[in-house]
């Protein structure tokens, strides 16, 4: 799968997703509030990734491979959201590491 791949099929969930909030609060999540929901999710691979580590104990350790794919999840919701190509975001990011590596 590649990062154009991530962000269609994350922005086909993220849309489900805003018609249950319609349905339960009568409007979509700002973009702020996945913001908050996507920093809530990375503090969890944290927890996971220490217990997974042998740092710090767990009754969910079998969920770090589902949220560490769901932060990336969000970050591909969050990119659209803010008229961001999640792929080139990527991209530039790991471009400006390498040459600032060099």
């Amino acid at each position: 799968m590649d990062l154009k791949d991530v962000s269609t099929q994350s922005a086909e969930i993220r849309n489900r997703y805003h018609d249950l909030e319609k349905q339960i609060h009568g409007s979509v999540w700002s973009v702020e509030e996945d913001a908050l929901a996507f920093l809530t999710d990375a503090g969890l691979v944290g927890r996971f990734t220490m217990d997974n580590q042998g740092r710090w104990p767990s009754e969910d350790k079998e969920l770090l491979p589902s949220k560490i794919g769901e932060c990336v999840w969000w970050l591909a919701v969050l990119a659209e959201r803010m008229e961001l190509d999640f792929a080139d975001c990527v991209e530039q990011f790991l471009n400006e590491r390498l040459t600032a590596l060099e």
